[in-house]
């Protein structure tokens, strides 16, 4: 059990610690068919009697250390009461667009109903219809779902 830990702590250890600079070889083999292949296996390499090609160092920058950081002294601050300003200015805000919003789906409404009891000649199918008040329903739908986000809005800033 103390060889676990032992192997947890070194190995969270090593995450801490900056990346080593780590050796890369290229090899370029023949198999025995007479193709080139490359690998970077050196075990492979020296087995299948394979040429280095390529050798590089790759070093990877030191990892940075996470730390909070502080707000400079200049930074304003929010006192409460301005905060809670804030929040009714923003209440206020939201209560007037949900009133013009609610005043828009009225009137959109009305236009839809005004347009259902006209009925012209040319309208012998009821798709066309349809087609006509299309337009007047996507616009109560959008009004109404504009209300209902509203409303979502002004029950979350009582939180």
């Amino acid at each position: 059990m103390d060889a676990r830990k032992l192997l947890v702590a070194l190995a969270l250890g090593s995450l801490a610690m900056p990346a080593p600079a780590q050796l890369t070889e290229i090899f370029k083999c023949r198999d025995a068919q007479g193709h080139w292949t490359y690998t970077n296996d050196r075990r492979q390499a020296e087995k299948e009697k394979c040429e280095l090609v390529a050798s590089q160092i790759n070093v990877s920058p030191a990892q940075k250390s996470a730390r909070p950081s502080a707000s400079p002294s200049n930074f304003p601050r929010e006192s409460s009461a301005e905060r809670a300003a804030g929040k009714g200015r923003q209440r206020e805000i939201l209560q007037q667009e949900l009133a013009s919003e609610e005043a828009a789906l009225s009137k959109a409404r009305q236009a839809l109903a005004e347009q259902e009891s006209v009925r012209s000649g040319d309208e012998r199918n009821y798709a066309r219809v349809e087609e006509r008040l299309k337009p007047f329903k996507e616009s109560v739908e959008s009004h109404q779902k504009n209300i209902e986000a509203l409303r979502r809005e002004i029950a979350n800033q009582a939180r």
